[in-house]
């Protein structure tokens, strides 16, 4: 049963991420906390997230942004390092946890006479470096990368893809981080495969719907999700 609810799980919540290209990690990780122990719950979530990834980048090939995953490439594997080394040395960040929530609320409510959040190109090198820490420390990352997506030079398909496309590296650097810190991907290796499944079936689903609905639909659908995940995270710091 609790495999049944696990792929169940995963093909929501991808469905979700193919739609919005965010929510479903985070809403994922919540639901493995229900039926797992917390100690494997980050490496097998970078597991399956790194397949829905991969398999929204292959579904969505065309419409990423090849320049700002190349730079955010360069900077993710120096935040996995990083992560490697503050993960047994550390408690939960709750402050990251907050800033996230800051960033989310700002992109989804901001009047239209306040800045956005664009970086130049050189910029996601940062940005991946911190997206790779955190995603050691905290599991997912998508609401932390959403407020840089979402930007008037993007498609709503490129938005998806290329967030998608940086996020594969996010989840690819935490496979040698907890390697190294002795977990053992083998010993839970049939619930990675069908959860796998189950991710890359939902992501098939999801992008279809994404490519059927309209530019505005998605910005509100995208800020709406944003503002959501914002007042659970200051819900789950603060009451």
């Amino acid at each position: 049963m609790i495999l049944v609810f696990l792929a169940l799980a995963a093909f929501v919540t991808a469905v979700i991420s193919g739609v919005v290209g965010m929510a479903g990690g985070v809403t994922l990780l919540a639901a493995m906390t229900l039926v797992m122990p917390l100690h494997v719950i980050v490496p097998i979530h970078g597991a399956v997230q790194f397949c829905s990834n991969l398999s929204r980048s292959f579904f969505l090939f065309k419409d990423i942004h090849k320049g700002f995953v190349l730079a955010f490439y360069c900077g993710a594997p120096i935040g996995g390092l990083a992560g490697y080394f503050l993960l047994s040395r550390i408690q939960r960040p709750e402050w990251a946890m907050g800033l996230i929530a800051f960033l989310l609320i700002y992109v989804a409510l901001k009047p239209k006479k306040l800045p956005g959040i664009y970086l130049e190109q050189r910029g996601f090198m940062f940005l991946g470096v911190v997206a790779s820490l955190l995603g050691c420390l905290i599991g997912a990352t998508g609401p932390l990368l959403a407020p840089f997506f979402l930007r008037k030079d993007l498609s709503k398909e490129s938005i998806v893809a290329t967030k998608a496309a940086c996020q594969i590296m996010v989840h690819l650097v935490k496979f040698p981080v907890f390697i190294g810190l002795s977990f053992s991907y083998g010993d839970h290796m049939a619930t990675i495969v069908v959860m796998i499944f189950a991710v890359v079936l939902g992501t098939w689903g999801g992008t279809k719907i994404l490519r059927g609905i309209s530019t505005d639909s998605f910005i509100v659908l995208l800020k709406g999700v944003m503002l959501l995940i914002a007042i659970r995270l200051i819900y789950k710091l603060y009451f």
